[in-house]
C-alpha cells in the first residue's frame, strides 16, 4: 500500500511565493471554458519511460509546476538540484503510486465538463472582483498529499484526491466524511476557494470561532453563487441526510454555541471542533463535521438578503460587522 506519509488534510491549500437568494448573473451560454494544462500527463510520461530527454522540456513547459511540485511533496528546493528528477522519478515510480496515477489520468482523460464549470465559476470571480488575477490552470498527482497548489499566478489540483468515494483504494485511506469530498462534482469547487483563499487570505484571529465561521461561510457563499448548479450538500461535502440535520437543528446549534460562550472564547481546540471533518459528536451523536462552516454561511446568506451587499465588499467586511447587520437568529 502507498506509504502513510503521503497523506495529509483532505483539502491542503499550499501557497507558494445552505440557503441563500442567488444573485449570479452571468450568462454562462456566453462563457468560455477554462484551459487546463494537463501536467499530470506531461509528468507520467517521463515517469513511464525514464525518457530523460524529456526533461528538457518539461522544464521549458512547466516550470512553475516542478518548482512548486519539488518544494510541497519531494521537498527539493529547485529542479536545477542534480536530485531532483532522479528522487521525482523514484517518488512516482513506487508500485501503487504509479497504479494510481495510471487510473487517475485515464479516469480523467476527458476533462471537458470540469473546464466549462471552471470557466463558468472564473467568469463570476471575475465579474465580480474585477482586479483578481485569472491563474493559469493545471492538474498533477501528488499521492494523496497536496491537493490544492497555488503559486504566482498559478492553480493546481490533485486529481488522485477525486477518484469517487467508491475508488477501492480510498477505503484503506479515509474515513466515509472523507470521501464524500473525493468526487469528480468537488473538483471546480476547490479549484475556485483555492484561488478566492489565496486571493484573499484569512485575516482574523486563528482561534475566534466567529471570525473562521464568517471567512468560511464567505467562501461558500462566493462557490454557491459561482456555481449555482452544485447542491448545498455537494459544496460543504454533506450527505443530503448531513445537510437535512443541520437545517432541522440549526436553532439547537446556535443555542449551544452561544451557551457555551464558543463563539468569542480564544480556544483554539474548542475552536476546531467545529471545523473538523469527523462528526461534531461534542454537540450531538447524528451531527456531521464542519458545522461551524455551515452556520458561517447561514449568517452570510442572511447578510446578503439584509444588506444586499456586493461580492466583494462581503469579502472585505469584518467578522462582527457581518453577525450584527445579519440580524441572524435561527
Amino acid at each position: 500500500m502507498i506509504a502513510k506519509t503521503f497523506l495529509t488534510v483532505l483539502f491542503t491549500v499550499t501557497l507558494f511565493s445552505c440557503t441563500g437568494q442567488n444573485t449570479n448573473t452571468t450568462n454562462y451560454a456566453e462563457t468560455t471554458p477554462m484551459h487546463i494544462q494537463r501536467f499530470d500527463k506531461e509528468l507520467f510520461a517521463l515517469v513511464d519511460t525514464k525518457d530523460t530527454t524529456m526533461q528538457v522540456q518539461l522544464r521549458k513547459q512547466y516550470p512553475q509546476m516542478l518548482d512548486i511540485l519539488g518544494k510541497g511533496i519531494l521537498n527539493i528546493q529547485t529542479p536545477d538540484d542534480p536530485n531532483f528528477f532522479p528522487k521525482l522519478i523514484t517518488f512516482y515510480s513506487e508500485p501503487t503510486l504509479k497504479q494510481l496515477y495510471m487510473e487517475a489520468i485515464t479516469q480523467y482523460n476527458d476533462i471537458s465538463d470540469i473546464e466549462k464549470k471552471l470557466g463558468e465559476g472564473f467568469n463570476y470571480l471575475h465579474a465580480n472582483f474585477p482586479s483578481m488575477q485569472i491563474p493559469a490552470v493545471y492538474m498533477h498527482i501528488s499521492g494523496f498529499n497536496q491537493n490544492v497548489l497555488v503559486g504566482d499566478s498559478l492553480l493546481s489540483i490533485s486529481i488522485d484526491k477525486y477518484m469517487g468515494k467508491d475508488f477501492p483504494l480510498y477505503q484503506d485511506f479515509f474515513y466515509d466524511y472523507q470521501k464524500q469530498k473525493m468526487q469528480r462534482h468537488n473538483i471546480v469547487p476547490d479549484y475556485l476557494a483555492g484561488w478566492i483563499m489565496s486571493e484573499y487570505p484569512f485575516t482574523g484571529k486563528e482561534n475566534v470561532l466567529l471570525d473562521r465561521m464568517i471567512y468560511e461561510g464567505k467562501i461558500k457563499y462566493l462557490l454557491s453563487q459561482a456555481l449555482p448548479e452544485i447542491t448545498q450538500a455537494d459544496l460543504i461535502g454533506f450527505t443530503e441526510q448531513n445537510l437535512n440535520w443541520c437545517k432541522e437543528h440549526e436553532e439547537d446549534i446556535w443555542k449551544a454555541i452561544i451557551e457555551r460562550k464558543d463563539l468569542f472564547t480564544p480556544d483554539h481546540m474548542t475552536t476546531s471542533k467545529y471545523f473538523e471533518d469527523a462528526p461534531s459528536t461534542h454537540l450531538a451523536n447524528e451531527a456531521p463535521g464542519n458545522v461551524g462552516t455551515w452556520v458561517g454561511w447561514q449568517i452570510v446568506n442572511k447578510y446578503m438578503k439584509e444588506t444586499n451587499s456586493t461580492p466583494e465588499a462581503l469579502i472585505n467586511a469584518n467578522a462582527q460587522t457581518i453577525l450584527e447587520a445579519s440580524k441572524y437568529k435561527p
